[in-house]
């Protein structure tokens, strides 16, 4: 349906997007109108979001862990879920660089030459498969110290990444996995961060049509079971993770257990938590520390 922009109201907008299946179309409604500089572009903006554009790919941008996160077309939108993960990577990653509660952190606080002034010690993160960079933009807002890596395969996601984690001074790779990354990151990484795609393919065309059509199945597609790519980060994170360093990786309920499992094999200690508020699981792998 085309909206004329002298035509437009807020009550002919909640109208327009109501018929075209937008359940909160009064919500939606105010975003458009605060969001849009001029009566043709809230025009051209409520009928991108009629045909079935996301919102947020409509707006420009996400509301992530009270950000705002700018999401391109064609980049995958965070979704609110995922807040939870960065709960749990903020406290883990606060711990890292506790003197008071952490060997690691002592080693780094005296490995600094006499008479040097002491820098508050930072939490060395890497976000894989970081999308539109909100984990890592979210993490950098939540801690006061942090050196931050994000890698995705998508050029486009690290295009929108780069702009997202620019100002917090966020290094963004392209390319798959762990294969960007400098070396030097090795046996370095306080928590490393992964929300993979783990939608199994047979169930890709059940997803909303915002995500089947409007998201880059790369972000999605996680194959048979839906753990391929979660495999694949799992079995190399012990390399790269610094001794009680933390992997946290996104899952669904019904694939947590076989998460856990597979992370106990590569050597870390597993734990499955989540909540039953933002309908989110987390797996937990944590390295062994020296000696233990």
């Amino acid at each position: 349906m085309s909206v004329s922009p002298s035509a437009l109201s807020e009550s002919i907008i909640v109208t327009t997007l109501r018929a075209a299946g937008c359940v909160f179309a009064e919500d939606e409604a105010q975003l458009l109108i605060s969001t849009a500089r001029t009566p043709a572009d809230l025009a051209a903006m409520v009928e991108r979001r009629a045909g079935g554009l996301p919102l947020e790919h409509v707006l420009g941008w996400a509301e992530f862990c009270g950000l705002r996160i700018a999401v391109d077309p064609g980049v995958f939108v965070p979704r609110r879920r995922t807040e939870f993960l960065i709960r749990q990577a903020a406290a883990l990653a606060r711990q890292a660089v506790s003197p008071a509660d952490q060997p690691a952190a002592l080693g780094r606080l005296s490995a600094v030459p006499a008479g040097q002034a002491l820098a508050p010690p930072r939490a060395v993160v890497v976000d894989l498969c970081c999308g539109s960079g909100a984990m890592g933009a979210a993490l950098v807002a939540a801690l006061d110290q942090v050196e931050l890596h994000a890698v995705d395969i998508d050029p486009a996601a690290v295009r929108c990444a780069r702009r997202n984690l620019a100002a917090a001074g966020g290094r963004v790779y392209e390319g798959d996995l762990y294969e960007p990354l400098p070396a030097a990151l090795r046996g370095r990484v306080d928590v490393l961060l992964a929300s993979a795609p783990y939608v199994p393919t047979e169930k890709i065309g059940l997803l909303p049509q915002e995500a089947r059509i409007h998201e880059p199945r790369v972000a999605l597609d996680g194959g048979a079971d839906g753990l391929d790519v979660v495999r694949r980060l799992i079995a190399t994170a012990p390399l790269w993770l610094a001794p009680g360093g933390h992997l946290l990786v996104e899952t669904s309920e019904r694939q947590a257990q076989e998460t856990a499992a597979t992370i106990a094999r590569s050597g870390l200690t597993a734990r499955v938590t989540g909540s039953d508020e933002l309908d989110a699981t987390v797996v937990i792998g944590t390295r062994p520390r020296e000696g233990r």
